[in-house]
């Protein structure tokens, strides 16, 4: 009975479903936009920690922490090409229509079907976007995209020391002054030693601190984390 119901129920006319999904591209950019502001926001926060950990001599720390604002970075710039292509989806949709309009039917569009295979593979879009290539395969826009495995495997040593010098250039962007006056032995430091922290009106006790620096290390790390995914 309901397969008689469905066969029965008009289907959505390409108006209608152009509307529904430019309102869904539109939630997920505005959904972007918000996930960026996050990061950036809380990269404010680590920049501090990092000119606080320079200023005590943990070097250690502070390239921890530019390592993490580095990655945090990169999603930024990734987030943004999401969006781009988001916007180019919508722009193309608009194509497919008007050209409905004519022809009476949606026609398949290689450029749409470029931009979801692309954003399918970007872990952070893959659900969103393997629900609408399934929306877009039904309505005729796109073909059945198989979505392969990503083969992602790079030459570790090459991206380690890509982001090493990354980290140098963040490091000396946030804490310039203050990294350069450190020993040459120190700057090129890349295991974090323990903090000698300067005395607070909240002193603590000396046996505490260096667990207390490394709490606090792990805590801004997990935040950003978590705006990150």
């Amino acid at each position: 009975m309901d397969k008689f119901k469905n066969m029965l129920k008009p289907k959505p006319n390409p108006q209608q479903l152009l509307r529904d999904w430019q309102r869904k591209l539109r939630q997920e950019c505005r959904n972007i936009e918000r996930q960026i502001r996050d990061i950036q926001r809380e990269e404010k926060s680590v920049q501090k920690a990092i000119r606080e950990a320079a200023k005590r001599n943990d070097i250690g720390s502070a390239k921890a922490l530019a390592k993490e604002i580095v990655m945090s970075r990169k999603a930024v710039n990734r987030l943004y090409e999401n969006k781009a292509q988001l916007n180019s989806i919508s722009m193309h949709l608009g194509e497919s229509v008007a050209i409905a309009r004519t022809v009476g039917h949606l026609s398949k569009s290689a450029e749409v079907m470029k931009l979801v295979n692309n954003l399918m593979k970007a872990p952070e879009m893959a659900a969103t976007m393997q629900e609408f290539s399934k929306e877009m395969t039904k309505a005729g826009v796109i073909e059945e995209i198989v979505n392969d495995a990503v083969d992602t495997a790079l030459d570790s040593e090459d991206i380690e020391e890509e982001t090493e010098e990354e980290v140098d250039k963040v490091l000396s962007e946030i804490a310039g002054e203050t990294a350069a006056q450190l020993p040459e032995a120190v700057r090129k430091e890349r295991v974090r030693v323990p903090a000698q922290r300067e005395s607070t009106s909240h002193e603590e006790e000396a046996v505490a601190e260096g667990a207390d620096d490394e709490e606090e290390l792990e805590e801004i790390r997990a935040r950003l984390a978590r705006v990150r995914s």
